[in-house]
């Protein structure tokens, strides 16, 4: 049997469209905009034995908020070839860089204006109306060379993404670094050389673009064979992280070796006055060396925190939680900067589970535990619009019944996260374990005009 097809994780074989749902608590008026997440929902009949959870057709499932009332939840599949086919819609149009026949899957948000759903490994992002109905696909107006990611980092200091890109198969020797501007249009790209290694998401500083390169790689057999994800544990490949300043070129490449391990998050990393770096993480001791499914039965992630002395190019690591935990975020506001608090998902044979806090000064750790059979996925976090400490905000999430019954929206106080939900909004249908998403306000991104 197929976990990853089980229990919450299944698919839901409906686009719906409700409104007016019921809240428990009060939603915060200022919260004008929508909630989204983005995760693989399969199509049709699926060979449960070849099924990797990362492979299924993406669908993203939104709330939109407005003063204090939840509007509308609706799910809609992610445009692609195989999604059309199956449901009999319009073929997508737009460039198809990858060939890719399914839509994206793993990550949702707002930027330039427009909402983007992305995924890993050489897709194009395709644009979704404000309706989270799919646009087309969107190279960035024709600026992207080639790959994207899952997993751009978003500048606050200059409005910018900056992305680290691979795709198997077409770019067997390199990686790419791209830098997207805030008109929504590339603006630079480097090419990296290294291994066929899967380069799930990357961390930016001040000073550097960071890139993970790590002992999970592209496994020939398997991708003989026919897998739709062929990669697979490789420890004689090695573990290191390389720094490229931020407007630097390949050569200037510093990389530092670690500890063999796998890490798809990062919660963030900053510059040190002495010319150190820093990189909190969500690592694992393995990954994809049994379970060729997904990524749970190999190992469970901890968080640590990785040191690097640049000049030296030495590394060390230290545990911070040895608690299962995934999906770390912090606020937006101190992303490549030092910071205090970070949050993350507790994390078992479910990818959701309870809401964790950090205080990375102190070391304590708080948390909500939303009862058995329950819990939440990514948090992420949104701040008051008069607060000022860099905890002052909200931590919003979809809540899951591992059972399978219906999920909910759950909004908690940042600063009293072991509160739980000062707002929960009851949801009409059960929503997926899935991966990432975003709270995309209506001044960044507004509604069409009625």
């Amino acid at each position: 049997m197929n976990p990853y097809l089980a229990g919450n994780f299944a698919p839901v074989t409906e686009e719906i469209t409700a409104t007016g749902l019921a809240v428990s608590g009060e939603l915060p008026k200022e919260l004008n905009g929508r909630y989204l997440r983005n995760g693989p929902n399969p199509l049709g009949n699926t060979d449960a034995a070849a099924y990797h959870w990362f492979t299924g057709t993406g669908m993203v499932h939104g709330l939109r908020l407005r003063e204090g009332r939840a509007e509308w939840y609706r799910n809609r599949y992610v445009g692609g070839d195989a999604v059309a086919k199956a449901l009999g819609k319009p073929p997508v149009t737009g460039p198809n860089w990858s060939g890719g026949a399914h839509g994206p899957n793993t990550n949702v948000a707002g930027f330039a204006g427009r909402t983007w759903a992305v995924v890993e490994a050489g897709g194009t992002p395709v644009e979704l109306t404000y309706e989270l109905d799919t646009v087309a696909r969107n190279d960035f107006f024709g600026t992207l060379p080639g790959a994207f990611t899952a997993h751009p980092k978003f500048d606050s200091a200059s409005g910018e993404l900056h992305a680290v890109a691979y795709a198997p198969g077409r770019w067997m020797g390199h990686v790419q670094y791209i830098v997207v501007g805030k008109d929504g249009r590339v603006r630079r790209t480097v090419d990296i050389p290294m291994g066929p290694s899967m380069v799930h998401d990357m961390s930016l500083t001040e000073k550097y673009a960071v890139i993970y390169d790590l002992p999970v790689t592209l496994d020939m057999k398997m991708a003989q064979a026919g897998s739709r994800f062929p990669f697979s544990w490789n420890p004689d490949y090695g573990a290191r992280v390389g720094f490229l300043p931020r407007e630097g070129i390949a050569q200037d490449m510093i990389w530092i070796e670690i500890p063999l391990c796998y890490a798809y998050h990062p919660m963030n990393a900053y510059d040190r006055a002495d010319g150190s770096v820093v990189i909190d993480i969500c690592a694992f001791d393995r990954m994809f060396d049994h379970d060729r499914n997904g990524p749970i039965r190999d190992s469970l992630p901890r968080l640590e925190r990785w040191e690097f002395d640049i000049a030296g190019r030495r590394s060390s690591v230290t545990v911070i939680d040895q608690t299962p935990q995934e999906f770390p975020r912090h606020a937006p506001a101190v992303g490549t900067r030092e910071y205090r608090y970070g949050y993350a998902v507790g994390f078992g044979t479910h990818p959701a589970g309870m809401t964790f806090k950090h205080d990375l000064v102190t070391g304590a750790r708080t948390h909500y535990d939303y009862g058995p059979g329950r819990g939440a996925g990514e948090s992420v976090f949104v701040p008051r619009e008069s607060g000022g400490a860099e905890d002052d905000g909200w931590l919003l999430a979809f809540a899951h019944d591992f059972g399978g019954g219906p999920s909910s929206f759950v909004v908690l106080d940042a600063q009293d996260v072991a509160r739980g939900p000062v707002a929960e909004v009851h949801l009409p249908q059960r929503v997926p374990f899935g991966f990432h998403g975003n709270w995309v306000s209506d001044a960044s991104v507004p509604p069409a005009p009625a």
